[in-house]
């Protein structure tokens, strides 16, 4: 893995409009793949991509951010930030996927839920609340992968996962850079700054025990040999799934809640010597 690069150049290489995508990734890893659409309550938001295909044989559950590459595409996806729409149409899929006992594999890739007004009124967040509550209840594995940017309770909706496992150069933090920057120093032109101290890269996020794995990525990003990252991705997802499936229902529940609540325990214990 690359030990060079920046946290700010990690970041702009997680924003890469080029980098792949969950379409790219269901395409290259799945087979079979059907789409569902729609919450059954208000409409469908393109911005969250989910249905149900193979993998290597075995019936799963998808469900991912959708970003796009050009200027149409990101207004038709909503440069990545699902509105409550998509986080109940992802809740939809987990609660479906419960009941016929299919693995949830989900990818992450968005700057965040959609902030806007008209998302707020019909009820952004009870919509990623519920999320958090559904996977974190569900009685199959459930594996999260961050592929590009994992902002603030927009990307954890998707990323209760027995196994979380994070792209080298993939981010995930508890807002953007720019946000954060304006928060603490009332400065958003100091985000580079902030990114020095988010502990957002993928290994900041394994040391914490955000995440269970890092996959490597070429270097310079993995837009720039998509097959050989679409293969990392698959040998991760298999090695991680794989003990999963051997486990009782009651079993990956118990085992994702205290995954959840180490979380960071280990790292502040160090600090504190």
């Amino acid at each position: 893995m690359n030990q060079t690069l920046t946290p700010a150049q990690r970041v702009a290489l997680a924003r890469n409009p080029q980098r792949p995508g969950t379409a790219d990734f269901i395409s290259a890893l799945f087979t079979d793949f059907f789409e569902l659409r729609g919450d059954r309550h208000f409409g469908e938001d393109p911005s969250i991509l989910g249905g149900v295909a193979l993998y290597h044989g075995q019936p799963v559950t998808v469900i991912g951010h959708r970003k796009g590459r050009t200027l149409e595409e990101n207004l038709k996806f909503n440069f990545g930030m699902p509105s409550p729409e998509g986080y109940r149409k992802a809740q939809r899929l987990m609660e479906q996927a419960d009941k016929f006992r299919r693995p949830v594999i989900t990818f992450i890739d968005t700057p965040g839920a959609y902030p806007g007004l008209e998302a707020e009124a019909r009820g952004q967040g009870e919509a990623i609340a519920k999320c958090l509550s559904i996977l974190s209840a569900l009685t199959v594995p459930v594996i999260s992968v961050v592929t590009g940017e994992g902002g603030s309770g927009g990307a954890l909706a998707l990323g209760v996962g027995n196994s979380v496992l994070m792209l080298e150069n993939a981010v995930y933090s508890v807002l953007s850079p720019e946000g954060f920057a304006a928060i603490l120093w009332k400065d958003s032109s100091r985000s580079n700054e902030a990114c020095d101290v988010m502990k957002l890269t993928a290994a900041d996020l394994l040391e914490l025990g955000v995440i269970d794995e890092i996959i490597p990525e070429p270097e310079g990003g993995a837009h720039t040999a998509p097959g050989a990252v679409f293969t990392a991705v698959d040998a991760a997802i298999s090695r991680q799934l794989a003990p999963l499936l051997k486990l009782s229902g009651s079993a990956l529940a118990r085992q994702r809640y205290k995954k959840f609540r180490a979380m960071g325990t280990q790292a502040v214990r160090r600090d504190r010597g």
